[in-house]
């Protein structure tokens, strides 16, 4: 692959006729063994809290694209979940828990040819464009898409200008049915001209 690609039916419903309140716990009350035990858990499970929305934040370039910080992801992701290779030219991730920002909602991250990203629950192509002000893209080959925006990076965060380019992309297509990739994506110049000159040799 690539990369830099309640209560149940049937079960008696609880009630609870009067609200105690609970009692604050603090680490200090209890034994050392336990405390720490218990520290430990909690700092797991914000590690994992914050690497999840790490991938969100990559999605948006943020850091922008590159190789070391695509890799980086990646290792991140084989410790949390298996990958679905079904799609060929990619990778997917399911993550144990959904992660989202602005009103968004995702929990698989995919890493696909020099692109990660995630994606996003539903067709949001339009309303993902419009709140990260993204520009409707003239060809649907990239990515294969039926729908597709972007918006290039500005140069001074260009990792690699004279190589390529880096963008934030939303794009709905038929191998992602009720899906939409939000990714942050590495173009070479080299296959941007090839792009451009196949689309001028089938539209003359």
């Amino acid at each position: 692959m690539g990369y830099p690609a309640g209560d149940g039916p049937g079960k008696p419903r609880l009630r609870f006729e009067q609200s105690l309140p609970m009692p604050t716990l603090h680490l200090r009350h209890l034994p050392g063994a336990l405390a720490l035990c218990l520290a430990g858990v909690l700092a797991h499970g914000a590690a994992a809290a914050d690497v999840s929305q790490r991938f969100y934040d990559a999605a948006l370039c943020q850091p922008p694209y590159t190789t070391a910080s695509a890799t980086a992801l990646y290792e991140a992701a084989e410790k949390l979940a298996k990958p679905d290779m079904s799609m060929l030219t990619a990778a997917v991730y399911a993550l144990p828990k959904p992660i989202g920002r602005d009103g968004f909602d995702s929990n698989e991250v995919i890493f696909a040819g020099s692109s990660v990203g995630v994606l996003v629950q539903g067709e949001q192509a339009d309303a993902l464009a419009a709140r990260y002000k993204l520009q409707r893209e003239s060809s649907t080959l990239l990515g294969t898409s039926t729908k597709g925006y972007s918006r290039a990076l500005p140069d001074a965060q260009q990792p690699l200008p004279d190589a390529g380019t880096v963008s934030i992309v939303a794009r709905e297509s038929r191998g992602l049915p009720g899906k939409t990739l939000l990714a942050c994506e590495f173009v070479s110049n080299a296959d941007r001209d090839a792009l451009k000159a196949y689309e001028k040799s089938v539209n003359p």
